[in-house]
């Protein structure tokens, strides 16, 4: 596993995409914080570039660089989660504007999957997660599900996990305000 980082930290530093797994499904993913990269993932996806994407964190912690009023005890709230849950949060900072919402609003998850939770760190940035397909169809349910035409779109390719079958659901998705107020969006 530690050499599929490297070489996939060294694609991610240079501005190159990677298709990826996640504790979710597999994603297309770039440095969170490369304007020209992120544009790359729309293009390549055939995504309008209105439609935010989320970005993936190593530790709860780290939303606190990114986001300007969390809740007090956001660290907490996300520490409950039993499951793989995304969270969207207002008044994103420190990040490109093409992948902040137009309303300010970004999608957070904090990874428990090791192969992402050691790339993010290593990066030292987040680290982008967008399902890898195309616009309109269905998410890949596994890496032999994925389309040639992003399997050929990005510049590197993880080895890692590519011979599981497993099925798992895409995440959770939260709204969670300064004030606590907890809205779902997908369960």
């Amino acid at each position: 596993m530690n050499q599929e980082i490297n070489k996939a930290l060294e694609v991610l530093q240079q501005g190159g995409l990677i298709l990826y797994p996640t504790d979710t499904i597999w994603g297309i993913g770039c440095d969170a914080t490369n304007a020209a990269a992120i544009s790359r993932i729309y293009s390549l996806k055939k995504r309008d570039d209105t439609k935010s994407l989320i970005i993936l964190l190593a530790e709860p912690k780290s939303i606190f660089q990114y986001i300007a009023n969390p809740h007090p005890d956001i660290v907490g709230m996300i520490q409950e989660f039993e499951r793989p849950t995304t969270v969207i949060y207002d008044q994103a900072i420190g990040l490109p504007d093409n992948l902040v919402n137009a309303d300010g609003s970004i999608a957070i998850r904090i990874t428990k999957d090791s192969f992402c939770k050691s790339l993010i760190k290593r990066l030292k940035r987040p680290l982008v997660s967008t399902s890898a397909n195309t616009s309109g169809k269905p998410s890949p349910k596994g890496f032999a599900d994925i389309e040639t035409i992003i399997k050929e779109g990005v510049d590197y390719v993880v080895d890692h996990r590519q011979d599981e079958q497993n099925e798992t659901p895409p995440s959770r998705i939260l709204r969670i305000s300064a004030d606590g107020k907890v809205q779902v969006i997908r369960e």
